[in-house]
């Protein structure tokens, strides 16, 4: 689940080498959405540690 936004950046990368910065943009825009909720997703769990 982790590797769709790096997948997302690297199809951004991808259309800008091609010239396609309308994609370009809408695909690095997607992917920076969906690891701003990955990280919220991962920052509220709690962690439960048993020592």
């Amino acid at each position: 689940m982790m590797v769709l936004p790096f997948v997302g950046f690297a199809g951004a990368a991808g259309a800008v080498l091609a010239g396609r910065r309308g994609l370009a943009l809408g695909l690095w825009a997607v992917s920076l959405v969906g690891t701003l909720a990955l990280l919220a997703a991962h920052a509220t769990d709690s962690l439960r540690l048993d020592f």
